[in-house]
């Protein structure tokens, strides 16, 4: 059986009959996925993704000590959180040495429904270079799961797929594009060479702009600035620097 390179289009439309054999990597370029690669990048001890505000309140109080509450609704932070989605916030003064609970509207959703998945990463266009060769060294199929906006394909993410499909494809010419892949390919295409175009193309890019995030757009939509790959520990709802 060929090995394929698949997209997934938004965290709704996950299903775990694609997953099944396969690698995966979680793209949420604004911000979700930014944010994690930075975090880990700036010394979190880890990442633990969950779905709702209330999950998150209750993982926390579960760890205890010194573990940071992350994440946002709407684009901001929910009432008692101490830290937003905003990959800027996440310094390493802030975050080293210490593990964030995580909730956003779209991000964190698809990662935990990644969990068929053979192995799960995080890549977005900060580490896409990191995140191919990790995809290729799993030697097996990939799905590139773009988180979307709340249901909505997102075009950002779309492109940073299509970026992930090509240069797995010329990293492997045995891996085959699903016509999702070969779709998203085209998009990567055109911004390729000018992510910032994104930054006008994009409705959610469009809104965090107007709501005065375009530092974090900026941030986003920068290629190749991390080698941090955080993926998620097989079995426990946690990301991590690494694995072995």
């Amino acid at each position: 059986m060929s090995r394929t390179v698949d997209v997934v289009l938004t965290a709704d439309t996950v299903v775990a009959a694609r997953l099944a054999g396969a690698a995966a990597l979680v793209i949420d370029v604004l911000r979700a996925s930014t944010t994690m690669i930075t975090a880990l990048g700036n010394g979190a001890t880890e990442v633990i993704p969950v779905v709702t505000v209330e999950e998150a309140h209750a993982r926390r109080r579960s760890l205890g000590g010194t573990t940071l509450l992350a994440g946002e609704r709407g684009g901001d932070p929910p009432e008692g959180f101490d830290l937003g989605n905003s990959p800027l916030e996440f310094t390493r003064e802030r975050v080293a040495g210490r593990a964030v609970v995580m909730t956003t509207s779209n991000g964190t959703k698809a990662l935990v429904a990644a969990r068929p998945a053979t192995r799960t990463a995080v890549a977005a266009f900060i580490n896409a270079s990191a995140a191919v060769a990790w995809a290729q060294a799993r030697g097996t199929s990939v799905v590139l799961i773009c988180s979307g906006e709340v249901g909505t394909t997102s075009l950002e993410d779309q492109a940073c797929a299509g970026l992930l499909a090509q240069r797995l494809a010329e990293a492997d010419p045995e891996l085959v594009l699903t016509p999702l892949a070969e779709e998203a390919r085209r998009v990567g295409a055109a911004y390729a060479k000018e992510l910032h175009r994104l930054a006008q193309d994009a409705p959610h890019a469009r809104k965090l702009i107007a709501n005065g995030r375009a530092a974090d757009v900026t941030a986003c939509l920068t290629l190749d600035t991390s080698t941090m790959v955080p993926e998620l520990v097989p079995g426990v709802d946690k990301l991590v620097s690494g694995l072995r």
